[in-house]
């Protein structure tokens, strides 16, 4: 089991609402162990599985909830 970590920024997330959809979004995807949402760092670090997941479906999983990941 091959385990990965990945920081990313993310802007529109305003509240403890929007906290708890990104991380409820992303705990969803099979793979997924661990989020961290920080708020006021705009931040999400996710521990995942490599090989399970892909960055690309994490991105998409905040996308699909209203928020930018910024690259």
């Amino acid at each position: 089991m091959n385990q990965a970590s990945l920081e990313l920024k993310v802007e529109g997330m305003t509240c403890n609402h929007c906290v708890q959809s990104v991380k409820k979004a992303l705990e969803a995807l099979t793979g997924v162990n661990e989020v961290d949402v920080q708020l006021a760092a705009k931040k999400v670090t996710i521990s995942y599985e490599v090989g399970k997941v892909e960055a690309k479906a994490l991105k998409a999983a905040i996308d699909e909830q209203g928020y930018e990941v910024v690259e």
